[in-house]
């Protein structure tokens, strides 16, 4: 794949974007240039990935952009539907933060990458074919090139996406929470590969939520709160010497500085098994597994994508069979009280439909109350606004908290949790991972996390089981 041969910048000046009369993200300014790459830092919903879909050209509908963005001097904001359109893929391509709306559910892996380099690149069949298994192999993915997406794990579907990107050899790559729900083996290599789009010449957009990413990545770091950017500047400077009181708090609030919680003695078990055997074809995941989780009891699983954490926890809720061993649920408790929380949030929920409309159902199915969960949406940083959007004209990490919500409204006795604040920024995933503490406290339910980060598992889990591949 050829690199870009001209020097290239991207600069943006007083960026404004408005939902009607209200101005959602303001006088957002900075500039890209060729080898000094920006990345962007900020709570779920502070208008990272916003300023990013202005700059591609694809904010949502009701939506409008102002200001200037131009690319080597051409304005991105002053051109037609036609020609926005005929950029993507080509000089601007954007690593969506949700993979599950971007890959084709009835397409295999290898096809999707092969698509690119046959439609986009005009090469041939065969060729295509090579070098979609090439991109497929950079991501660790070249034995599931015949997998659709519902058959790979989060991260798996993640690393498909950034396949499928790298592929279109765009010169400006946006990259929208490139390395969330992976371990830490893989987000370095995510990050390596996009260092090596830098040094290829690709300017490189970067919107995360991790420290560890910024730090790697380099370049200039802006943070942003509120929908403004409260400070920008060399990485160094930011992380060493942050000046705004949010970015002390975003870099201060990693895992491992956090007080380990008091809990009470675990109860009765609420779920158990013993002997659990599971494999897929011929890979095989564990062999006599057990496990069990009290009443008040978290316990964390941790170990690198593929490795079987969230098969575990579908075992325990009936949602996979396992090939040996028994599962037992607490007797007497009805099973809506057995409750996960997905990975993917954008899997379950209804695309088309309003979360209002979602939890209006949920409401009526189940006789409950909404005024019950109110106190739960404040306590989610959750604004009632949101409810009337779609689950794609939300942030990531605010539909993540939508699917907290909606687990407790049916009060659990048992919550399974895959990586359930994988999609949060610093602050916002300590403030979410200390509210399911707090319930795991009052309620006495049982939490099963899984997780990537280590040191979130060591900090408020009693027991941490962990897998190897």
């Amino acid at each position: 794949m050829n690199a870009p041969t001209r020097f290239q910048s991207l600069a943006v000046s007083g960026l404004e974007i408005r939902a009607g009369d209200k101005a959602i993200v303001r006088n957002v300014a900075f500039t890209l240039a060729q080898g000094m790459p920006v990345t962007l830092l900020g709570a779920s919903g502070s208008g990272k990935s916003l300023v990013a879909h202005a700059i591609m050209g694809s904010l949502p509908a009701g939506l409008c952009a102002r200001g200037e963005v131009t690319l080597d001097g051409t304005s991105l904001l002053a051109a037609s539907l036609a020609e926005t359109r005929a950029r993507w893929g080509r000089t601007i391509v954007i690593l969506p933060q949700e993979p599950w709306f971007a890959l084709d559910p009835t397409m295999r892996i290898g096809r999707q990458v092969s698509e690119v380099h046959h439609y986009l690149h005009g090469r041939g069949a065969i060729e295509a074919r090579s070098h979609a298994r090439s991109d497929l192999a950079e991501v660790g993915l070249d034995e599931r090139a015949q997998a659709y997406s519902h058959e790979l794990s989060g991260g798996m579907c993640q690393r498909a996406a950034i396949a499928i990107t790298h592929a279109a050899g765009a010169l400006l790559l946006i990259a929208d929470e490139p390395t969330k729900g992976l371990d830490a083996a893989l987000r370095d290599s995510v990050v390596k590969r996009l260092r090596m789009e830098v040094e290829q010449g690709r300017l490189l957009l970067t919107i995360t939520h991790d420290i560890a990413v910024a730090t790697a990545l380099g370049g200039m770091i802006g943070v942003m709160l509120d929908g403004e950017l409260v400070e920008f500047g060399p990485a160094a400077e930011i992380l060493d010497r942050p000046r705004h009181d949010y970015s002390r708090a975003l870099i201060a609030a990693d895992p491992s500085r956090w007080p380990a919680p008091q809990l009470p003695p675990a109860g009765e078990p609420v779920v158990s098994a013993t002997g659990l055997s599971k494999r897929f074809g011929e890979k095989a995941l564990f062999d006599g597994f057990d496990i069990s989780i009290g009443r008040g009891e978290i316990v964390a699983i941790v170990g690198p994508s593929g490795c079987g954490k969230t098969t575990i926890g579908n075992l325990l809720l009936g949602l996979v069979q396992s090939d040996r061993g028994r599962v037992e649920l607490k007797a007497g408790v009805s099973p809506l009280r057995f409750q996960k929380l997905y990975q993917d949030p954008p899997a379950a929920f209804a695309p088309r439909q309003t979360l209002r409309r979602g939890f209006n159902d949920l409401l009526k199915l189940h006789s409950l109350d909404w005024r019950t969960s109110e106190e739960l949406m404040a306590r989610l940083h959750l604004v009632p606004a949101l409810l009337d959007r779609r689950p794609d004209e939300v942030s990531g990490g605010e539909l993540q908290r939508f699917a907290i919500l909606r687990a407790l409204m049916l009060d659990p006795v048992f919550l399974f949790a895959d990586e359930a604040t994988s999609r949060l920024d610093p602050v916002s995933q300590k403030d979410v991972i200390w509210l399911l503490v707090e319930i795991v406290r009052e309620r006495g339910l049982g939490l099963l996390l899984v997780t990537h980060d280590t040191a979130l598992a060591q900090r408020v889990a009693a027991k941490v089981v962990r897998l190897e591949r």
